[in-house]
């Protein structure tokens, strides 16, 4: 059975809130839910993805396993383990695994071949994600180059939102996916 872990509770919190401290009580209640559920869980909802066409652009996203072009239908397994999570798209037959975890106050994900270091901001009532750490195969790489990744997560009615837009300088878009999921 899944359990919400309150933030304040014995032992390690949840991720987001141990990196949002204190702000991660200002950000809507759905967000506030899907991020504090212990354990597997299973969300669904509605996307729409729009992918970049160009040859470097189709390499880039099938290194991190971006999801196909498209609208439908989403599922995100997300397992919320102490110190780390697991999540899982699934959109169009296509699965989008990731792990998160934290380190130096920063918000680490793996991607495919690539490892991201995002700075957490609460914005608008949201969560801003803003890349400051990029590694490819272990090999640093320029932040700037990763000045058009821009990840945001928010409220829309009583769902949670995302809009998640990835772009580099020289070889445009590779993804933009945004929708909703179903938090109950």
């Amino acid at each position: 059975m899944d359990a919400a872990v309150a933030p304040g509770a014995a032992g390690p919190r949840p991720l987001f809130a141990d990196l949002l401290g204190e702000e991660f009580a200002a950000l809507p209640a759905v967000v506030r839910r899907l991020h504090l559920r212990a354990g597997p869980a299973r969300y669904r909802g509605e996307v729409e993805v729009r992918r970049g066409r160009g040859l470097l652009s189709r390499l880039c996203a099938a290194a991190t396993r971006l999801p196909p072009a498209g609208s439908g239908a989403i599922a995100v397994d997300i397992d919320i383990q102490p110190r780390t999570e697991r999540w899982v798209r699934h959109v169009r037959g296509h699965a989008m695994p990731s792990r998160l975890w934290s380190r130096d106050g920063l918000l680490c994900e793996r991607l495919g071949l690539v490892r991201f270091g995002f700075r957490l901001r609460v914005r608008e009532d949201g969560i801003e994600w803003v890349v400051e750490r990029v590694h490819a195969l272990g090999i640093p790489l320029p932040t700037d180059w990763f000045r058009g990744v821009h990840a945001r997560e928010s409220a829309l009615g009583d769902r949670y939102a995302f809009d998640v837009r990835a772009a580099l300088p020289g070889i445009g878009l590779l993804v933009h996916y945004r929708g909703w999921l179903d938090v109950a």
